[in-house]
């Protein structure tokens, strides 16, 4: 990835240009010290003067009044709020024409900016304060008062607190009167430029010690650059915070969110003093120092998908490549690329105004449909269809370009969803709210509405990263998520009446990312970088968990890697310097799955036996009791070892009835609830409150015998053999209350119970029967 820098051989400013901010992806104004507003048309290369202010005022901040979210006719902004050295600031319309000029500090006001609604606006200045404004400029309060100039403010995702610098120092406030402030000393010279960005929520700044860095919301140091030779003037997030752009003398530069750098320029511009991103993040603005505007479009991104990469060469233009044999197509666009996908075999790219999808087989002939709103921000894609965000909602399209459905919520906001935050599936949507950050969103993805009986996914901690699996059947979709303690959690998406489990799979993890080809996760923990191969043994059999994991060291990744992808058993890693690893892991694990899930059960077994791997047999062994093929549980058990769990199945396999054998395989999975459930549904009573005697449940086995008035002797006679090896004496109420009178007589109870057996014996043989005679006739 890299710049295209356009610079114009004459300045159209004569003095330094000190604040620039665009209207449209294609329009944009600027302001100088030589007094003057200018427009540039970058469709015609025109530039026209809005207006000439005062002498007396020197431009310092521009900020445009943001687009209402939610109201699709406004498609550009209609007027900027305009900071400037004589302590005012002026609300300006497009056309020029200055609304009002508010008397706002003591010295120049350093800066302005609106919140994210356009509710209130944020300015700061010499004089160390900190002020909130409504809409129309009247004062709202003075947030902070300090001794030293102000010299850049941003506010946070939320539009709840304020981020602001205080010499070397970064603080964030909350607007809350008595909320916590957080400060700390962020650069070892005056900071000159901060911002927040709010779909990733991290903090850049910048200072005269030469450096930028990016931090977290709590003030975490994330990124550190090495010292430039001059002071960074001017730092600016990309809009959907993939990206930012760093200014400093004759300088521009591309890096990533994690700070490697993608690209340096060194253009003829003095400082550049102000950086702006374009609406759609394809291009960047910067107010020089000579009177100059650079101009700078992001080219040359790439996507990757098995043998097929594919190169934005020009604005319009995409290159793609298959390795296998080199042939080279040529992609051509009517208007400007913002943003593209490549996977499943298909690659979806979204201009200004359309949608195209190509399939890898065809380049020549794309699907295209246009789009309903403005600029598409995020696009992600499942086997089946794809799904796109946009300011106005989320769409999901199929590949011939149908659109299917798009979920929605009270609250949303799209503007600040990313890959981190929604996850598409064959079947599922999952949505991560910001205003509530321990809730995901669940929606079928045929419809759009919520999934199951609409209960929202719960957490007790915030929720950081989420991701949906991608294959198997709907009743099994698995979503994985972190939490801000970084543990990794799994849980059903099918949410019907009873409280699903999310259960714990792992500590420390920083990054995940389940196979596009079967139910494989992968994560980076701590120094591992550790694959699941069948996260459901969680759900099976906790004990053998350990056993069905992949490890390797993962020191060689440095601090910070990230998971990019994960096609077939490949797995793509970034490292903090923004290299690529590449780990190809075990293909044995999906053929596996492969087997399992078309009932190939001897296949897997002699898949296993060939390849002679601990982790093989575990995995069979947990989707065998998945899958209730208890004569391939007991050949996997036996190979890895497990010899109780092998001569519980063999105790399973003797068991009379259909019910029985059933219920021991839920509470070999620990079941306990569902277990009983089935036994009385089958009317078998008597099984239920053994299984309650045999796990010490008490309580429950006795209320079940009062409720079903049977074999009340039987648990009185086997809690008191049970407080008799303790040398104990009976304390619980109900039992004393129902053992008053009651002569207990083992000959009798042996003998109901040995009827039950020969009653559940009769029972399954009598059904097998009339089943055989349905056969035949």
């Amino acid at each position: 990835m890299r710049l295209k820098i356009s610079l114009l051989k004459e300045p159209k400013h004569q003095e330094l240009v000190s604040c620039v901010g665009w209207t449209t992806a294609e329009e944009l104004y600027s302001c100088s010290d030589d007094h003057q507003i200018v427009k540039w048309n970058l469709l015609t290369s025109e530039t026209s003067q809005i207006v000439k202010l005062p002498d007396d005022i020197y431009p310092i901040d521009l900020h445009w009044f943001p687009k209402s979210l939610g109201i699709k006719k406004q498609t550009q902004a209609e007027s900027f709020v305009l900071t400037s050295s004589d302590g005012k600031f002026h609300l300006i319309s497009k056309l020029g024409r200055v609304e009002k000029s508010v008397e706002a500090h003591c010295g120049a006001v350093l800066a302005g900016r609106w919140n994210y609604e356009g509710t209130a606006l944020v300015t700061v200045g010499e004089d160390g304060q900190i002020k909130i404004w409504s809409k129309t400029g009247m004062l709202r309060s003075t947030l902070a008062q300090q001794g030293t100039p102000v010299y850049s403010v941003a506010w946070g995702p939320d539009s709840e607190k304020v981020l602001y610098t205080a010499g070397k120092q970064l603080i964030i406030k909350p607007l809350q009167p008595n909320a916590k402030v957080l400060q700390w000393k962020a650069h070892d010279g005056i900071i000159l430029k901060v911002d927040w960005n709010s779909v990733n929520d991290l903090i850049l700044s910048a200072g005269e010690d030469c450096k930028y860095k990016v931090w977290d919301s709590y003030g975490r140091l994330l990124y550190n650059s090495q010292p430039h030779e001059h002071p960074i003037t001017s730092v600016a997030w990309a809009p959907d915070g993939e990206l930012f752009a760093v200014g400093s003398f004759h300088t521009l530069r591309l890096c990533d969110k994690t700070g490697w750098s993608y690209a340096l320029e060194k253009p003829n511009t003095g400082s550049i003093f102000n950086i702006a991103w374009s609406i759609d993040g394809t291009q960047i603005a910067g107010a020089c120092g000579n009177g100059h505007v650079v101009f700078a479009h992001v080219v040359e991104q790439r996507w990757e998908w098995k043998n097929f990469q594919v190169t934005l060469t020009k604005r319009r233009t995409m290159q793609v490549r298959n390795v296998l044999n080199d042939a080279v197509d040529l992609l051509e666009f009517r208007d400007r690329v913002i943003k593209a996908s490549l996977n499943y075999a298909h690659l979806v790219v979204s201009t200004s105004l359309q949608c195209y999808v190509f399939s890898t087989k065809n380049w020549n002939t794309p699907l295209i449909f246009d789009l309903k709103e403005g600029t598409v921000s995020l696009i992600l894609q499942a086997e089946r269809h794809f799904l796109l965000v946009d300011g106005g909602g989320i769409y999901l399209y199929s590949y011939e370009g149908r659109f299917i459905s798009s979920p929605k919520f009270p609250g949303m906001r799209t503007d600040i969803l990313n890959a981190q935050t929604v996850s598409l599936s064959n079947d599922t949507i999952a949505i991560k709210d910001k205003a509530d950050e321990k809730i995901i969103f669940l929606f079928e993805a045929s419809t759009g509405k919520p999934l199951g009986d609409g209960k929202l996914l719960s957490h007790k901690n915030e929720i950081l990263e989420i991701a949906l699996d991608q294959k198997g059947l709907t009743n099994d979709r698995k979503i994985a998520f972190i939490d801000k303690n970084r543990d990794l959690y799994i849980t059903s998406v099918k949410r019907f009446g009873k409280e699903e489990q999310i259960i714990k799979l792992g500590t420390m993890v920083h990054t995940l990312a389940w196979s596009d080809t079967c139910n494989i996760l992968c994560g980076l923990q701590d120094t591992r970088f550790t694959v699941w191969y069948y996260p459901n043994t969680v759900y099976v059999d906790r004990d053998i968990l350990p056993k069905t994991l992949y490890e390797r060291d993962a020191s060689e990744f440095s601090k910070n890697p990230h998971i990019v992808s994960f096609v077939g058993n490949q797995v793509t890693i970034r490292r903090a310097d923004g290299s690529l690893v590449h780990i190809s892991i075990s293909p044995y694990p999906a053929i596996l799955h492969e087997y399992v899930s078309s009932s190939k059960w001897e296949d897997a077994v002699r898949l296993c036996r060939f390849v002679k791997e601990q982790t093989m047999w575990a995995c069979l062994a947990a989707m065998a009791v998945a899958n209730r093929d208890m004569t391939t549980a007991e050949i996997a058990y036996a190979a890895i070892g497990e010899i109780d769990k092998v001569q519980y199945i063999n105790s399973i396999k003797e068991l009379p009835s259909k019910e029985s054998k059933m219920a021991h395989i839920l509470m070999f999975s620990g079941n306990i609830q569902e277990a009983e459930m089935v036994l009385l549904q089958a009317g078998l009573v008597y099984q239920a409150i053994q299984i309650n005697i045999n796990l010490y449940n008490w309580e429950r086995a006795l209320e079940l015998a009062v409720k079903y008035k049977t074999h009340v002797d039987t648990v009185l006679a086997y809690r008191q053999k049970f407080l008799e090896t303790f040398g104990k004496q009976e304390t619980n109420k109900r039992y004393l209350q129902y053992a008053e009178g009651l002569q207990i007589d083992w000959e009798k109870i042996r003998a109901k119970i040995e009827m039950e057996i020969t009653k559940e014996r009769e029972r399954s043989s009598t059904s097998q029967s009339s089943k055989n005679i349905g056969l035949r006739h």
